[in-house]
């Protein structure tokens, strides 16, 4: 037989054995052919094929309150396959999940009902074509990008182990939950699965449990024609304990494999499910299964393969009832014991209580930022990576959570917590990750970390952030205060050349919706910018920081260095009508100091505005941006080591920036700094230009 081209015929298996977990799952695949089919798109054969792995793992295994899904030890459950967002949005309401608000208030409804169903992939709906985290209750991350939520349940796992390690005590188990994700030949194929399960396997993290739904289609066709090695092998190599499970509706095998897994002490478990997809539908086993709905014939046909009736969205009688009960008789138990542990926790140790319910409610210690450093003056200056390391070990003295690393350069990157060893095996509770090169998996563990209470970041150059950017927008889609450090800024990485110096990045992340960027222009600023970062409850940042010395402005004689939580301030300490401005962030802001000092000399008013943060600065009222930036004043120039798109926002069509058009080249700083006009000669040139003198 050609599994290619020759469709699933059903068998008597295929009809309904009367048992109600058949009953069950069988829900679950009319549930999500028939959403499919009314909302004209999705992806209906994944969850008909999966329906039985989600029953077993949500009904017998899973510690997972329905009527409290934000219990913090409760086991997480990622959906990495996340086009079978049907799948999910049926278990979520099989289990009758009640709905909390993004402030975690119940609303007295269901998380997901059945008329939720009915509007799947509709404007504003609970129920969108791809899992959202804050849309829906129940959705612990958002997927869709496949090998993303692979990733993500690494950062979980993490998060699970430092926060067991960090807050237990003998006789008190305060985390001790797993995480299980349900992955596919997509999620396989992406690079960002193998790093990331790479990471698990060296981490030797026992609570994680990857299960992968091998129906081997894809969208093209059988996954033959591009994929053809051996998974569980890989798995193996990488450290895991790999279990094959030959057919998905044998959910005896998945349960002793899930038991497996449970007992597992040092390593990661790999759990590979054959499985057909469009389980008996004329459709099975085939690509028409896989990213469209089966269409109505179809859908006639399985349901009387099955011996279901011919109904839209029917859920049979007591249904609901077994499956939900099911999960409150294993899990509220399990819960209201864990809430009473955590009661005498309070008493046998305040401090660490007191420490976990400021976590758990988004917050920082009182007094986090007292101790922040404040840098004097100094012409020679540091490194904004330099003075990014104090400000950032200033704000891990006070804040125990606050846990990250690098992809492999953190002694470039100064990002190394100080007092604090290597997260490894056997030495979770430290707080120094080490990522390893792999810098887009490193971006979806900070991620997971950051959906687990943790203020966790991730460092790199900036040119590297290439490599992840798809978890910086996601991080972004789900409003995470994820902190991403990108050293190493500009041409100003010198001898190393074009490839390392990043020209179009800073725009590139500019352009990324909710992500505020920042590029401090001094040591002060910098300080700031850890600060802004570290207290933000629901935007992701990217410091930005460089590699050379910059000079720490005399702030007697300039403007504060908190105007940065506004994004641009007006540096200099000017009167009047400035005749031209000068704008500009990071290394390059010194610079137009120095330029308006030569300006002056003629007798030119000249204004220096430094802009760290475009993002913060759009969230000011007008009147704020139009003191920093008057409109009048036509005469403005951007000075920026990076590519030139956007800056006209700011310069309007009278003004001129001194930015990149092309990339760099391999020199020492100073030749690079002539060669492309970086000099305070050329910027005096071009704002005189600007000015018609």
């Amino acid at each position: 037989m050609n599994d290619t081209d020759t469709a699933f015929r059903p068998s008597t298996s295929v009809a309904e054995d009367g048992s109600p977990d058949r009953l069950a799952i069988d829900t679950i695949r009319t549930l999500s052919m028939d959403a499919v089919q009314k909302a004209n798109s999705g992806h209906p054969g994944t969850p008909m094929a999966l329906a039985p792995v989600g029953h077993e793992l949500w009904t017998k295994f899973l510690r997972y309150d329905p009527a409290q899904p934000l219990w913090p030890n409760r086991d997480r459950f990622v959906l990495s396959v996340g086009h079978a967002s049907m799948l999910l949005y049926s278990l979520l309401h099989l289990a009758q999940v009640k709905e909390f608000d993004r402030h975690g208030k119940p609303t007295g409804k269901l998380a997901v009902s059945l008329e939720d169903i009915e509007q799947f992939r509709q404007l504003d709906s609970k129920t969108p074509g791809h899992p959202e985290y804050r849309f829906t209750t129940g959705v612990e991350t958002t997927t869709g990008p496949l090998g993303a939520g692979c990733g993500n349940s690494v950062g979980m796992a993490v998060a699970e182990r430092w926060l067991a390690q960090h807050f237990n005590r003998e006789g008190f188990p305060v985390f001790e939950h797993d995480v299980y994700t349900l992955c596919g030949d997509g999620d396989m194929m992406e690079g960002i699965s193998s790093e990331a399960a790479s990471t698990a396997g060296h981490l030797k993290l026992s609570n994680l449990c990857w299960i992968y739904d091998s129906n081997t289609i894809s969208i093209e066709g059988h996954t033959d024609i591009a994929f053809t090695e051996d998974v569980a092998l890989r798995f193996k190599a990488y450290g895991w304990a790999t279990h094959i499970i030959e057919d998905a509706n044998d959910t005896a095998a998945l349960g002793r494999a899930i038991e497996a897994f449970k007992a597992e002490q040092d390593r990661p478990t790999f759990i590979l499910v054959k499985s057909i997809i469009g389980w008996g539908s004329p459709k099975a086993n085939s690509e028409k299964a896989h990213g469209e709905p089966l269409g109505a014939d179809a859908i006639k046909a399985t349901k009387e393969a099955y011996g279901w009736p011919q109904k839209d969205f029917y859920v049979p009688e007591g249904v609901t009832e077994r499956f939900s009960g099911a999960m409150k008789a294993r899990s509220q138990p399990l819960r209201e014991e864990w809430e009473a542990m955590v009661a005498r926790y309070r008493t046998a140790h305040p401090d660490l209580a007191a420490e976990l319910d400021t976590m758990l409610a988004g917050k920082l210690p009182e007094g986090w930022a007292d101790k922040l450093p404040v840098f004097d003056a100094d012409p020679k200056g540091l490194a904004s990576r330099d003075s990014g390391g104090k400000a950032e070990n200033a704000i891990a003295a006070t804040v125990p959570w606050l846990v990250g690393g690098s992809a492999d350069l953190a002694p470039s990157t100064k990002t190394l917590i100080a007092g604090s060893e290597g997260f490894q095996p056997g030495a979770y509770g430290n707080r120094n990750m080490h990522f390893g090169v792999r810098e887009h998996a490193m971006g979806a563990i900070v991620n997971g970390m950051a959906l687990s209470y943790l203020r966790s970041f991730g460092a790199t150059f900036l040119v590297f952030s290439d490599y992840m950017r798809p978890p910086i927008r996601l991080a972004a889609i789900m409003e995470l205060p994820s902190i991403f450090v990108f050293t190493h800024d500009s041409i100003g990485v010198g001898e190393d050349g074009p490839t390392h110096q990043p020209i179009e990045h800073l725009a590139s992340l500019r352009a990324i919706p909710g992500l505020d960027t920042i590029r401090p222009g001094d040591a002060n600023e910098v300080t700031e910018a850890w600060k802004a970062a570290v207290a933000s409850h629901e935007t992701p940042t990217c410091l930005i920081f460089s590699r050379q010395a910059l000079p720490t402005l005399d702030r007697s004689k300039f403007n504060p260095a908190e105007g940065l939580h506004k994004g641009a301030y007006v540096l200099t300490k000017d009167e009047g009508t400035p005749d031209i401005i000068l704008i500009s962030t990071g290394s390059e802001l010194s610079l137009a100091v120095e330029a308006a000092d030569e300006l002056a000399k003629g007798g030119t008013k000249v204004r220096v505005v430094s802009m760290p943060s475009w993002y913060l600065f759009e969230k000011q009222d007008k009147a704020y941006r139009d003191n920093v930036l008057p409109p009048a004043v036509k005469a403005r120039v951007a000075i920026e080591q990076g590519g030139e798109i956007g800056w006209d926002r700011y310069v309007g069509i009278d003004g001129a920036t001194v930015t990149m058009s092309t990339f760099g080249a391999s020199a020492p700083l100073k030749k690079l700094q002539d060669k492309f006009g970086f000099t305070v000669e050329n910027v005096v040139k071009v704002a005189r230009e600007v000015m018609g003198k």
